[in-house]
């Protein structure tokens, strides 16, 4: 099982952990953030394959920013799949 930690950018959520293992993902954490929502997100996410996270979640925006914390999760999975 690997562990990667993310620094989010550009939201309000501080932190993205995510424990994955062959492709698939098996806990995500993010600290900070709408609690909520977020544990949500986690919750239905897990044991999803990374890809198909990263096509749902890729390019979610917040308000009038450019991303949101779906958006910086599609990011942080991708430096798994490097």
């Amino acid at each position: 099982m690997e562990t990667l930690r993310f620094i989010p950018q550009g939201v309000c959520s501080r932190e993205i952990i995510i424990e994955h293992e062959d492709g698939v993902i098996h806990s995500l954490k993010v600290v900070g953030g709408c609690n909520g929502n977020l544990q949500g997100i986690a919750a239905l996410v897990k044991g999803m394959k990374v890809e198909d996270v990263i096509s749902r979640l890729e390019g979610i925006r917040c308000g009038f920013k450019s991303t949101s914390c779906p958006d910086q999760i599609s990011k942080a999975l991708k430096e798994t799949l490097k």
